[in-house]
């Protein structure tokens, strides 16, 4: 295909700057002249032969544009029509001619005339050029389908022609091309090449309207599928109507809830989004189910209501007194607790560690701080718990999924503010679900509590407000991060005087309601609980207690009844359970009085120990026989306390001859100390003390006072250190009729926690030495060998030194 320049030719014409359009020749187009410049410059056309030069500007906006703001190449139009308007504007029809260049451009009489070169082209016909105007033909055909803007039959009949030329102006004339793109166009002379361009730009155009109806279809079908849910749904609610099951929609009775429940910021905007899933779902579908789900439990939680708290600190004194003898260490705590919280307008919640033996009360005194607040209790046993989803719950992408117990806790609550008992919290373990313990932490902690996470909600909730109540029976088994979170409140164990009243003021009316009896029927006299309580128990709370008087009562029901049976047979009398009717009812003695055994025997010490289930005294013996020194220990003894019988030993060959022994005694001698009930495991520092008496006595012949008991760690110069669990060590030495005590010195500083009747009943000895233990716990004191010169100066430098 060749193309060949024929002529140029050079006009001078008015120069009109147009806006917003690019006129193309054979394009016939309308538009409102309204500038003063243009409007002169058309009037200046009509005076004369009609024509005159359109040319777009660069930007739009500019009202009075320069030359220079003007493109260099445009349109000669011949006016077609023109109607001027009432509002001055002249309407204004013109056809494109051909397409010029600008030479120069003159400001004359307030309008544009510019001098413009055209250009004439020939093209010379042939298969290519026949070719390439079949295939823009062709494009254009698809083009106008698939474009919605143009009217079929008109466009086809536009472009039936064989001028290359005419017909690149007039498809492209009609392409929906921006400003720069049809410049672009326009500012091509050679036909030819005019023609491919736009060839290209029908390719391009094409396939954006397929990408486009792809994707009108695609939104035409997802409309038409949501007409259709729109539409089942209607009519859903027009036979629910019918049936008289209401106007309003279970989804306007959700929006309604989510909007009175009070949530925060978060939960709500999760909560309506939910919503809004739940509302386009099929009500029959398992996702439908889970989102349902997902949103009662956050209606559930509790988000704004709280319960009104008591702060009458008389009242809660008199719920306390009445639920709970003795305990007073607690009660002022908590009454402390009440206090502050009369002062301060937004206290945050406490969080308390009940620590003691079983059967002390622990969890029964959390219902009583509800009581006496007037909050809720709630109480989450996490004994065996090694799951932390147990915790913070599951995420709601697992089958089944709920949230952890502490959210299903304060659904049961219903309010904010609730007691939350976190019951046994020294026995959670680990395993490969991950730590429990770990995911208390934030729990409780004050500092993040009340943004706490829960992942099946997954929106923060505030626990701040909760007065959690942890119990255990030891603090060893809980991790320091989580005892460093809470304040410990130890409960030790009764004395037999409280465990007297707790039983007639609780125990046993609680028994008799529960077997039917009443005090016509059955009595206990305090000699009768005192027989109980000695011989029928060994414990340091009242459990035990409790189920013997259980015990005594189920059997005086069935008395009762047999009698009932028997026809003409005479009204029992009340039976009263004194000393002697315990051991008729309940049988033989289950444990001895100590009293029997509370003779002077030679290598037999009492310790006292303390235990998870309170202090308990620890009977030691030790006994030599022929050998090589060897020392033997059993009664399945810890490392810690195999080490207290090496220092003992440790002690007392560095002062053999102060207890009448040869310096080699250890020489042909064996020694055996054990501790009985051997399959018990026992550990610790304190038995030094009792291990190094118990060797003393065996070596010298010695018999010990039985009815002394003592507790303290030893060192190798024969030192008495201190001691923990004081309390409940003397509790078991007071519950065993053991009233005479030796401690340790440092530990004069724990005896005002040991109750005033248990201080007055016993005799505490306090030392700081093992000599003075010896000569308190021996019959007599041990007979010193002399020793030879050398030997008595590096003895008595030891005990210049020991002394000071």
């Amino acid at each position: 295909m060749l193309t060949s320049r024929e002529k140029s030719d050079t006009k001078r014409l008015p120069m009109m700057p147009i806006r917003d359009v690019v006129i193309f020749p054979f394009m016939m187009t309308p538009f409102v002249v309204g500038r003063e410049s243009s409007v002169r410059a058309l009037e200046e056309a009509l005076a004369g032969e009609k024509k005159i030069f359109l040319a777009t500007q660069h930007d739009a906006s500019v009202d009075e544009p320069r030359p220079d703001e003007i493109f260099g190449v445009g349109t000669i139009a011949s006016i077609v029509q023109s109607l001027k308007l009432p509002d001055g504007n002249i309407k204004v029809l013109v056809e494109g001619v051909e397409r010029a260049k600008v030479v120069s451009v003159s400001d004359d009489e307030g309008f544009f005339r510019a001098i413009v070169r055209t250009l004439q082209y020939r093209v010379e016909s042939g298969p290519q050029l026949d070719a390439l105007i079949s295939r823009v033909t062709t494009l254009f055909e698809q083009y106008v389908k698939l474009s919605q803007n143009l009217n079929y039959e008109t466009m086809i009949a536009a472009i039936r022609h064989d001028d290359a030329g005419k017909l690149a102006d007039t498809v492209g004339a009609n392409l929906q091309l921006n400003i720069e793109e049809k410049q672009e166009l326009l500012e091509i002379f050679d036909p030819i090449e005019r023609l491919t361009r736009v060839a290209d730009m029908l390719d391009i155009e094409i396939e954006k309207l397929n990408v486009d109806r792809t994707i009108q279809g695609r939104v035409k079908r997802q409309m038409e599928k949501a007409q259709k849910e729109y539409y089942l749904n209607e009519k859903i609610k027009a036979i629910q109507k019918e049936l008289g099951r209401g106007e309003k929609s279970e989804i306007d009775e959700l929006k309604k809830k989510i909007e009175a429940a009070g949530m925060t910021k978060d939960a709500y905007e999760k909560a309506m989004a939910e919503l809004k899933r739940l509302e386009n779902m099929p009500p029959m579908s398992a996702e439908s189910t889970v989102s349902r789900n997902y949103l009662d439990w956050l209606l559930a939680v509790p988000w704004k209501k709280k319960t009104k708290e008591i702060r009458d600190l008389k009242y809660a004194q008199g719920v306390l007194e009445s639920d709970h003898y003795g305990l007073e260490k607690i009660k002022e705590r908590i009454l402390e607790f009440l206090a502050v919280r009369r002062l301060v307008q937004n206290p945050k919640g406490s969080i308390l560690c009940f620590v003691g033996a079983p059967g002390v009360g622990k969890t029964s005194l959390g219902m009583s701080i509800a009581k006496a607040t007037g909050r809720k209790f709630v109480r989450l046993s996490l004994g065996g718990v090694r799951d932390e989803a147990e915790v913070r719950g599951h995420r709601r992408t697992y089958i089944g999924a709920l949230p952890g117990q502490v959210i299903q806790m304060m659904r049961k609550a219903g309010t904010r503010n609730p007691v939350f008992m976190l019951d046994e919290v020294d026995k959670m373990s680990t395993d490969f679900r991950g730590d429990p313990s770990a995911a208390l932490l934030e729990v409780l902690d004050p500092e993040q509590n009340y943004m706490f996470m829960d992942h099946y909600l997954d929106v923060e909730y505030d626990l701040s407000q909760v007065f959690f109540i942890a119990t255990a029976n030891v603090l060893h088994t809980i991790p320091p991060a989580l005892q460093d979170r809470m304040e410990v409140i130890r409960l030790s164990g009764y004395t037999e005087f409280e465990k007297l009243e707790i039983a007639k003021r609780f125990l046993v009316p609680k028994q008799m309601k529960a077997t039917g009896l009443g005090d016509k029927q059955i009595s206990f006299a305090d000699e009768g609980l005192q027989a109980l309580i000695q011989h029928y128990t060994r414990e340091a709370g009242v459990r035990n207690l409790e189920r013997e008087i259980g015990n005594i009562c189920r059997k005086v029901a069935r008395k009762i009844v047999n009698n009932m049976s028997e026809q003409n047979a005479p009204e029992l009398p009340q039976v009263e359970i004194a000393a002697p009717s315990v051991s008729e009812l309940l049988g033989p003695q289950k444990f001895r009085d100590l009293n029997a055994e509370k003779k002077n025997e030679v290598g037999t010490v009492i310790g006292l120990a303390w235990t998870e289930v309170g202090g308990q005294i620890l009977t030691t013996e030790a006994t030599t026989m022929e050998g090589r020194g060897k020392l033997t220990t059993t009664g399945k003894l810890g490392d810690v306390m195999q080490e207290s019988a090496q220092a003992a030993m440790g002690y007392l060959r560095s002062r053999a001859y102060r207890f009448g022994l040869a310096r080699d005694f250890y020489r042909s001698l064996d020694i055996h100390v054990h501790v009985p009930e051997g399959a018990i495991p026992k550990d610790g520092p304190s038995a030094g003390i009792t291990i190094a008496t118990a060797v003393v006595s065996a070596l010298t012949g010695i018999p010990v006072r039985g009815d002394i008991a003592m507790t303290g760690e030893i060192t190798l110069r024969g030192k008495v250190l201190a001691i923990g669990g004081l309390k409940e060590k003397l509790l078991a030495a007071h519950r065993h009729v053991i009233y005479e005590a030796i401690l340790p010195k440092d530990n004069e500083k724990d005896l005002p926690d040991i109750p005033e009747n248990i201080r007055n009943d016993m005799k505490l000895h306090l030392v700081e030495s093992m000599d003075e233990v010896l000569k308190i716990a021996l019959e007599r004191e041990p007979v010193a060998l002399p020793l030879p010169p050398p030997a008595v100066e590096i003895a008595r430098a030891g005990d210049d030194k020991l002394t000071h």
